[in-house]
């Protein structure tokens, strides 16, 4: 407990012990409301303080002044003991109220305490410890065994293994050695590292997901909305409809006055809302920080109710069904080696870092010379075309070569086909492949467990390619060769291909599907580690590249909603029930008290279990 807590819950002891006192000491008259005045004054000062102070500022109809009005109108009828019980008891629910959400805060901020004390940095020779912030770019920073990565960087010396379970929620540490990129967040397990840094801190990974959590609950969930318009209305007519019950019956039965007002002052304690202001955005935080244990960030309550409904999933190919990393398979040249054809295959594209151009550099057996290469230019979707030791080389897909007037030849296997073009001539064709990733089939049959109808990939890839792939996965269907702008265009058809309360969700690797991410309903980027563009684009970002996490993404959002349906049923059905019974007259105060207090602690310790979570790929 917080300071704030510990004194609300000394001042909930002495009351209780004063009310006691008032229940067992023999009293009449003024001596009978002076002895239940002060355990009163003791547990209700602040509530009647924030009525009253609510009421000046124009909010007239919250919880504070029906708790307010309950409680003075119970003293003004002469029920002593149920004004006070009515207040001891709705304080210790807002305890319990602030304990349950505190808790739920302090998971998320232990979950996301990834933000380094301190950077070890070298200047002029010796190490110095400063803040993050200080630190620029191109600085060099030393990591000692045990600590965090401060700052995202390379390292340039050392090798250790790095715990990135606080980003991913994996417990496999991943292996780091010179040349490796690493992200701040990660703990160094093992080695001595020295890192040169490549981002300022607040353009690091562990400030963009520091950021991306703090503001997630900004982006309200429509049922969060709801409630929020329902308790703006529901509270107004509750007490309207407390004033009716006081003054109607006994005007038209003649006579009666107290019983009737006593009815309405049970009435106006079972319909505070509190169980569902509280519970609903509490399920909602607590799906959020389920998921963020299991290394999915969901930007916003809005799109964890959505995922609920996923209708249909689009997945980009290459880096996302696929592992990214090419190789070199086959080589058909014409007229010409085949080492001859890789060479000027890699020359041309040695400036890009397309995967497939690494893979190419990777296949060359000589030393991939950039200086023999010039007027290099990227064709968007297609290819590259650059001048390599005086001649003009094209390297890209079979739309490329028909639009130099190029016959091309069909690939030989199975794979994505590059061509290659030598000043207007065809040189020969390159077969590279791509793994599906391990998880992928598992994926996709969980979806469907799920309820997703339609699953789909857009790849830029030959059909032959495309359809092998989305064979081998139990895709439903594949949309192959499209360009950048084409994906854009299919996700718009497919979107009015969707049930009526569907929504289509597009994953990419978020390095070059922005556009589609965004237009898609939601986008889910993978691989967010380090990924600039995945973080922005996306609506939630899976911190590695572990298909099967789209699937509990999922089944986060749906378990998260039936909690929610759970709570706004079970809060609205006993209410409903304890309000009718206490305008018959057939429910007391203490039964109100349930109502109210009661049924927002069952509520709340049902909202508290959106944080339970099981991680599936682990």
């Amino acid at each position: 407990m917080n300071q704030k807590q510990k004194r609300t819950l000394y001042r909930i002891l002495a009351a209780a012990l004063l009310f006691g006192a008032a229940m067992v000491v023999p009293s009449q008259g003024a001596v009978k409301l002076v002895l239940y005045l002060l355990p009163y004054a003791v547990i209700g000062w602040d509530v009647l303080w924030r009525a009253v102070r609510n009421i000046a500022h124009g909010q007239v109809f919250d919880e504070n002044f029906l708790m307010a009005l309950a409680t003075v109108g119970a003293f003004l009828t002469g029920e002593y003991p149920e004004g006070v019980a009515v207040m001891l008891f709705y304080q210790i629910g807002e305890l319990f109220q602030s304990c349950a959400v505190g808790r739920s805060r302090q998971s998320i901020a232990a979950l996301m305490d990834i933000r380094p004390d301190y950077a070890n940095i070298l200047r002029d020779g010796k190490l110095e410890q400063v803040d993050p912030e200080d630190v620029t770019v191109g600085e060099t920073i030393v990591v000692k065994p045990g600590e965090r990565i401060p700052l995202d960087g390379t390292v340039l010396e050392g090798n250790s293994s790095l715990d990135t379970s606080a980003l991913t929620g994996e417990s496999i540490p991943r292996n780091a050695a010179p040349g490796d990129d690493v992200i701040s967040g990660c703990i160094n397990q093992s080695g001595l590292l020295r890192i040169q840094v490549t981002k300022a801190f607040e353009e690091s990974t562990v400030s963009r997901i520091l950021d991306l959590v703090e503001n997630a609950g900004s982006k309200k969930a429509r049922a969060e909305n709801f409630i929020t318009r329902f308790a703006r209305y529901y509270t107004p007519a509750v007490v309207l409809g407390a004033l009716v019950l006081a003054v109607v019956p006994p005007l038209v039965l003649g006579g009666g006055w107290n019983q009737w007002i006593h009815r309405s002052l049970i009435f106006l304690v079972i319909s505070c809302p509190c169980a569902l202001v509280i519970s609903v955005p509490l399920s909602f935080f607590g799906g959020i920080g389920g998921a963020s244990r299991c290394g999915i960030l969901v930007k916003g309550g809005n799109y964890l109710e959505a995922l609920a409904d996923t209708d249909m999933v689009v997945f980009d190919k290459t880096g996302t069904l696929t592992q990214g990393t090419f190789a070199v398979t086959g080589v058909y040249p014409r007229e010409m080696t085949e080492e001859q054809l890789v060479e000027l295959a890699a020359l041309a594209e040695s400036f890009s870092d397309h995967p497939i151009s690494h893979s190419l550099r990777q296949a060359c057996q000589t030393p991939v010379d950039s200086t023999r290469v010039s007027d290099s230019r990227e064709i968007s979707g297609k290819g590259i075309q650059a001048q390599v030791d005086g001649k003009t080389v094209c390297v890209g897909n079979a739309v490329l070569m028909e639009e130099l007037g190029i016959r091309v030849e069909a690939g030989k296997q199975a794979g994505t086909v590059v061509h290659v073009a030598v000043d207007g001539c065809y040189g020969g064709s390159i077969i590279i492949s791509d793994q599906v990733k391990p998880d992928a089939e598992q994926a996709i049959a969980e979806l469907k467990k799920l309820g997703v109808r339609r699953t789909v990939m857009l790849t830029g890839d030959t059909r032959e390619v495309g359809e092998a792939v989305a064979s081998q996965l139990g895709l439903d269907e594949v949309h192959a060769q499209l360009l950048p702008a084409d994906k854009v265009e299919r996700v718009e058809e497919l979107l009015k291909q969707k049930s009526s309360r569907g929504r289509l969700v597009f994953v990419g690797d978020g390095i070059n599907d922005a556009p589609v991410l965004s237009r898609a309903d939601i986008g889910i980027a993978m691989g967010g580690l380090g990924s600039d563009a995945a973080i922005e684009a996306a609506d939630v970002v899976l911190m590695d590249d572990k298909l099967i996490k789209i699937a509990d993404a999922i089944r986060i959002s749906q378990r998260t909603l039936r909690i929610v349906r759970q709570n706004i049923i079970f809060a609205l059905g006993v209410k409903g029930v304890v309000l009718l019974l206490g305008a018959l007259g057939m429910a007391n105060m203490w039964e109100a008290v349930f109502a109210d207090v009661g049924v927002m602690i069952i509520a709340i310790l049902n909202a508290t279990r959106a944080l339970k979570i099981q991680n599936s790929s682990r």
